[in-house]
């Protein structure tokens, strides 16, 4: 067995890969490259080869990787209580609970481990809320999303998707919910006017895996009031967008504890449900939440909903400190002054380019797009090329380039990732 082991320890990277083709399910297209070891900013392969990591786990990793006041806070508590299931009390989960909901102005929070999961449970709560507050007819309820949309891959997610790959062979589908496009006020008012049975309205205030596509300056706010004409709740998947990734501490910002020097220059919009995940927990743990005012969460009973790892002491433990990093080290306002340098830089390169079309975003949540089709793997190929210059990103939609880095970025860093990422494209033109 230790023999085992020790050779299992020492794989190469093509054993690692192959062995993860072999046994695994082939449900992602990763990068090729097998990482080991990750450190603020950077992350080593099994060669000792260093990258800058320009994805954080899809924004997971906003703190940085192995950030010590995040892993330390969860192996003192792992070592205390780790699971005690929602059947007992724990004594970390009400701490949790009390400093995120003053952290981000709400009453209440529901916790869960995953952001697709944190999703389902505000689609249900906005339903019970629609049926027992709003006196919509019992299973009447429709609720209004965005086209482009990524909100998971769970069944009643998907069925509300349009991207063909995700939802292909993997009906019947769940009804009950209402595209329009996003970024389109007109259409939202149309869906709000036309359908009294309208309980709520999902949307991503930066719709990211849809290549970073960043609304008019006005879309939320303005979305915001038009449900609180028509009583309708307007729910924020802030999952990829929050913590601190778009220059403030939430993309939307309405009513949070939010200290950044840049909040009050931007439209505040507070949420009636806010949906949290990924970074909230620093990338060491699954941690989300769903958080909301009494007139809304206080519709949950007992029995309606829940999880036996959800709110768990270890769960707790870390999202408080991961989101005292966030605070004590004013990484909105790094993401906030580093995101334009970012996009400056970019621009000027450009400007002068025939193989990137533009760079859009906000803070460190920002995208280029690839002069060529969807179809085509000029950005995947590109993304290979920065893998060798040290510095990993992926594509998405085929054309566009996601950039997002730890949070914890400083300034000559970040010049120097512009330096390799103007190097790679230049191989391109």
């Amino acid at each position: 067995m230790f023999i085992k082991m020790a050779v299992l320890e020492q794989l190469t990277s093509q054993q690692a890969i192959e062995l993860e083709n072999k046994y695994g399910a082939h449900n992602y297209h990763p990068l090729p490259v097998v990482l080991t070891k990750g450190e603020g900013v950077y992350v080593w392969d099994v060669d000792g080869k260093r990258y800058y990591d320009f994805l954080s786990a899809y924004s997971a990793v906003n703190q940085g990787h192995c950030h010590p006041k995040i892993v330390n806070a969860m192996i003192k508590q792992a070592q205390t209580l780790t699971l005690t299931s929602r059947a007992f009390h724990n004594d970390m989960l009400g701490k949790f609970e009390k400093f995120a909901c003053q952290f981000f102005g709400f009453d209440k929070l529901l916790p869960m481990n995953t952001g697709a999961e944190a999703v389902e449970t505000a689609l249900k709560l906005c339903r019970k809320w629609a049926y027992e507050v709003k006196g919509i007819a019992e299973n009447e309820a429709e609720i209004i999303v965005c086209e482009n949309n990524f909100h998971g891959r769970t069944t009643t997610i998907i069925s509300f998707s349009n991207d063909p790959v995700a939802r292909r062979h993997f009906g019947p589908f769940t009804k009950g919910f209402i595209k329009i496009e996003y970024d389109n006020l007109v259409a939202l008012e149309n869906a709000l006017k036309n359908n009294p049975n309208v309980a709520g309205f999902l949307v991503e205030p930066i719709q990211g895996e849809a290549g970073v596509y960043v609304p008019s300056e006005d879309y939320l706010t303005k979305a915001k009031a038009l449900c609180e004409q028509y009583n309708v709740l307007f729910i924020a998947d802030e999952v990829q967008t929050g913590i601190a990734r778009t220059g403030r501490l939430l993309a939307t910002c309405g009513n949070c504890s939010c200290e950044s020097k840049n909040c009050s220059g931007s439209p505040d919009v507070k949420p009636d449900i806010l949906i949290l995940g990924k970074a909230i927990s620093g990338g060491v743990y699954p941690v989300s939440a769903v958080l909301a005012n009494d007139d809304i969460m206080n519709v949950i009973k007992p029995g309606n909903h829940g999880s036996t790892f959800g709110g768990n002491p270890v769960a707790a433990a870390v999202a408080i400190a991961a989101l005292e990093v966030i605070r004590d080290e004013n990484l909105a306002d790094n993401a906030f002054q580093l995101g334009n340098l970012f996009r400056s830089e970019l621009q000027k390169y450009i400007d002068t380019s025939s193989i990137v079309k533009l760079v859009r975003g906000k803070g460190l949540l920002n995208a280029i797009v690839i002069n060529d089709d969807e179809d085509s793997d000029t950005a995947w190929n590109i993304c290979l090329a920065l893998r060798d210059n040290g510095l990993l990103a992926k594509p998405t939609h085929g054309n566009i380039i996601r950039f997002a880095p730890p949070l914890v970025m400083t300034k000559n860093q970040l010049l120097e990732c512009v330096s390799i990422i103007i190097k790679t494209l230049k191989q391109f033109e």
